[in-house]
């Protein structure tokens, strides 16, 4: 049986998370106090996995914070049941998620006569701490729509059932922020950038001619190569460790042209692996 817990910070999109999943199969169920996860997981999926073969469970901050204290141990009583359980935690920059509750004039759950909206979602962060140490996949949801969302959701964690680990390529910008869902992190500053030449500025690293410019670059090839080997190194000792998710985001000044070119090389030579693979340009639109 799979249990899916999801969580993470108010507007980041947990409710589109869980909706996604109830597409792809699961019997979802929202806001259940983590004090009542052990009796639901002996109560209902053991007594009919049938029904509970695939579960998605969302787990927030309207629990109380001694209970989400608990959880840690929780899980590890699950999973000695011989339960797959898995953490899904969403999170989004403060400033984010600022301007989603003031677009959507939603109410935060946590805010009241003593606490205003930025110090809501700061004291929701820190009573889900817990929750976030816990995760087996962190997204960051600051750079990304609905849509974006629940694709990463769909072939993250439910593509993945029947595979390997899932791996996730992503190149971005410096100039918009670091990612702070990823694992490994390279920096393509230091190569050259097509940016500088007129021709090319305003095509991307998918377009022919900055892949034929990068391409004959002997440091391009080389930082590439360097990276491949890293992750033909590293991947499968992360893979037997069990781990389901690996996030690896390539940077550049605008994330326009080498990030680019590097994540779809990279997408391309460990395309034929058994994992998983997904590719997000975060500044592509």
């Amino acid at each position: 049986m799979k249990l899916i817990i999801v969580s993470g910070l108010s507007g980041s999109g947990k409710s589109i998370a869980l909706e996604t999943l109830e597409d792809c199969g699961y019997y979802c169920i929202d806001n259940l106090p983590v004090a009542l996860l052990d009796a639901f997981v002996h109560q209902s999926m053991i007594n009919n996995q049938r029904l509970f073969q695939k579960t998605a469970l969302g787990i927030d901050a309207r629990s109380q914070n001694e209970t989400i204290s608990q959880f840690p141990a929780t899980r590890k009583t699950i999973a000695k049941l011989g339960i797959d359980i898995e953490v899904v935690y969403l999170q989004a920059e403060p400033a984010t998620l600022l301007k989603r509750f003031s677009e959507t004039r939603r109410r935060h759950p946590l805010t009241d006569g003593t606490h205003s909206l930025s110090e809501a979602i700061e004291l929701e962060r820190m009573l889900l701490e817990p929750l976030a140490r816990e995760a087996d996949l962190l997204i960051d949801t600051t750079h990304t729509n609905v849509h974006q969302l629940r694709e990463l959701i769909h072939n993250r964690v439910d593509a993945k059932d029947n595979r390997l680990m899932s791996l996730f390529f992503q190149s971005f910008g410096f100039k918009n922020g670091i990612p702070l869902d990823t694992d490994f992190l390279f920096d393509a500053r230091c190569l050259p950038n097509p940016h500088w030449e007129p021709a090319l500025r305003k095509k991307t690293g998918k377009d022919a001619e900055v892949i034929e410019f990068l391409r004959q670059s002997a440091n391009v090839g080389n930082y590439l190569q360097d990276v491949i080997g890293f992750m033909d190194t590293w991947i499968p000792r992360f893979d037997a460790e069990n781990r389901s998710y690996l996030t690896l985001s390539v940077g550049c000044t605008g994330g326009q042209h080498r990030s680019v070119y590097l994540v779809e090389e990279l997408g391309s030579y460990f395309r034929d692996s058994p994992h998983n693979i997904l590719i997000r340009h975060r500044e592509l639109k």
